[in-house]
C-alpha cells in the first residue's frame, strides 16, 4: 500500500535514475592537482562549462573521494579532457588506492597540475566555490589557462560504457 500523501512526490530509486540518465552521453575527464606525496587525481563525468565571463567550469566529485580532499587542499588543479583511445586511463584514475600515474606520462600545466599526454583538451583551473549536492559536492572552478588538440576525439561515456551504444 502506498502511504505517501497526494502531495508528496513518487520516490526516484536509484538505479533507475542511473539507467535512465546513462541514456545522457557524456564527455570524461581527469582532474589532476600537485600534492604532497605525490600528483592526485580522479576520473569525472560530470564536468562542463559553465560561465564564460568569468571563465568557469564546473564538475562533481562523490563525498566519498578520497582525492578531492587533497586535490581541494592544493586550490589548484588541471581538468584533462580525455581522448577516445584513454578508456584504460579513465579505469585507472577511477580506482582507489592504487598509484595511478604509474606509467603514466604528463607534463606540468601552468599551475602545475598534470596534463597528461593526449588528452583532448586541458583546462588549467582554481578553486572558486563548492556547493553541497546530495552524495557529491558541486564544484565552481575560475579557468586560468586552457589548450586543446583538434586532432583528438573525446572520450565518450553512454549507457554504462564507453563510446556511444545502441542497445535495445
Amino acid at each position: 500500500m502506498d502511504n505517501r500523501t497526494s502531495s508528496e512526490p513518487p520516490q526516484v530509486e536509484p538505479t533507475h535514475m542511473r539507467e535512465v540518465l546513462g541514456h545522457f552521453a557524456s564527455g570524461v575527464v581527469i582532474v589532476t592537482a600537485p600534492a604532497p606525496g605525490g600528483p592526485a587525481g580522479f576520473t569525472c563525468q560530470s564536468f562542463s562549462s559553465l560561465s564564460l565571463d568569468p571563465p568557469l567550469v564546473s564538475f562533481a566529485p562523490a563525498r566519498s573521494s578520497t582525492s578531492w580532499p587533497k586535490i581541494r587542499a592544493a586550490g589548484r588543479f588541471c581538468v584533462n579532457v580525455l581522448a577516445e583511445d584513454h578508456a584504460e586511463l579513465s579505469t585507472a584514475f577511477a580506482r582507489s588506492g592504487t598509484d595511478k600515474y604509474a606509467g603514466v606520462a604528463w607534463r606540468p600545466a601552468p599551475s602545475g597540475a598534470p596534463i597528461l599526454d593526449g588528452v583532448a583538451a586541458w583546462i588549467d583551473c582554481t578553486l572558486e566555490h563548492e556547493y553541497a549536492g546530495g552524495d557529491h559536492t558541486i564544484v565552481a572552478a575560475r579557468v586560468q589557462a586552457l589548450g586543446a588538440d583538434p586532432s583528438r576525439a573525446p572520450l565518450l561515456f553512454h549507457r554504462g560504457a564507453y563510446g556511444i551504444s545502441v542497445r535495445d
